[in-house]
């Protein structure tokens, strides 16, 4: 049995994309659930009745629940070290270098940037809203995601070169351009959608935590509805990125199936092809004469009738429709395109030649 023709490159291709099409739809549907987790969680007001319901909850707990509120620190604020009377319970610092790199593919300047420096600082925080009075305590905050900080100081300090430092960037491929000097902060007072798993601890504070089976926990400057907006996109993109995949793994299986049956086609018909040329070699009586028979006759009707190809056995069949006679049957087949030798015309039959 013929083995499937695929190359290296095609089994490269066809194994990425089934891979890339699985890693993509576990995301997708990883995505799904939590879309689907988000619309039947519960929100829940941020007043003083927060307490009674955990109480009379199973575990004082409740697995995954919607909440807004407005950030208070519960001691000292964190003060941003480039504005004045700005106060967060989140701080991010940020150094960055900006560089410009020579690519050798594509004989240009690239940018690059490269994080020098990264230090985040964290006060505990409540939520809190000011007509009802409740309050949530926020536990690991920087394990929640769509965690957005604002971004309260952004300055970018260029560097400066001489001429000999200019030459060496030239030699060596990289040119600096600078430091881009970042601070982002979670500001006191700003309004943020929690949704995770909601306790009642022993000291009679209600607490948001990451959710205990593994649901993603969300901390977000967005509403609700923005959140949950945002994770269905992101959901129809891993979706939409899973289906292209497949997509281009199922095109490439039909295309290398489809050589496939075009090789098998062509075979069946060359093999068709050589049993009619026998059929109808068999049917003349006697006019046919056998290649040793011939052989025999003499060296200048061996070089006149010789196929051009072997030079060895006898013309013996005509190439249609261009109608040369120039081969034997054995070595047009072993042809590599049914295409006559002499003229390159294509080759639509081919019957015996009978020699009297």
């Amino acid at each position: 049995m013929d083995s499937i023709p695929i190359s290296s490159l095609e089994l490269t291709c066809l194994g990425s994309s089934v891979v890339l099409s699985g890693l993509f739809f576990y995301i997708y549907r990883r995505k799904s659930k939590t879309v689907g987790k988000l619309k039947d969680a519960p929100r829940l007001p941020l007043d003083k009745q927060l307490v009674a319901i955990l109480n009379a909850m199973q575990g004082k707990s409740l697995r995954y629940v919607i909440i807004e509120g407005a950030v208070q620190p519960l001691g000292e604020p964190l003060r941003s070290q480039y504005q004045e009377n700005c106060f967060g319970v989140i701080q991010k610092l940020i150094l960055k270098e900006h560089k410009l790199v020579w690519n050798n593919i594509a004989h240009s300047w690239m940018d690059s940037e490269k994080t020098l420096h990264q230090q985040v600082y964290t006060v505990p925080f409540d939520l809190v809203t000011a007509h009802a009075g409740g309050s949530v305590r926020v536990l690991s905050p920087l394990e929640a995601s769509s965690l957005h900080l604002e971004v309260v100081h952004e300055k970018f300090h260029q560097a400066m070169h001489g001429f000999s430092e200019i030459i060496g960037h030239y030699l060596s491929g990289e040119k600096p351009k600078g430091v881009l000097e970042t601070e982002e902060m979670v500001k006191v007072g700003a309004v943020l959608t929690g949704v995770g798993e909601l306790i009642l601890d022993t000291d009679g504070v209600v607490k948001l935590r990451p959710p205990s089976d593994g649901s993603e926990y969300f901390l977000s400057p967005l509403d609700f509805e923005s959140l949950l907006g945002e994770q269905e996109g992101h959901a129809r993109v891993w979706r939409v990125l899973a289906a292209l995949c497949g997509l281009a793994g199922a095109t490439l299986l039909l295309v290398v199936a489809w050589r496939h049956y075009k090789r098998l086609q062509e075979k069946r018909e060359r093999e068709q092809r050589r049993r009619e040329f026998e059929r109808m070699s068999l049917g003349g009586l006697g006019v046919r004469q056998s290649a040793g028979e011939e052989e025999e006759e003499g060296d200048g009707e061996i070089t006149e009738n010789t196929c051009v190809i072997c030079l060895s056995r006898p013309r013996g069949c005509v190439l249609l429709n261009c109608g040369h006679v120039c081969c034997c049957f054995r070595c047009y087949q072993a042809l590599p395109s049914p295409n006559c030798p002499i003229c390159r015309s294509a080759v639509s039959r081919v019957v015996p030649l009978y020699q009297a």
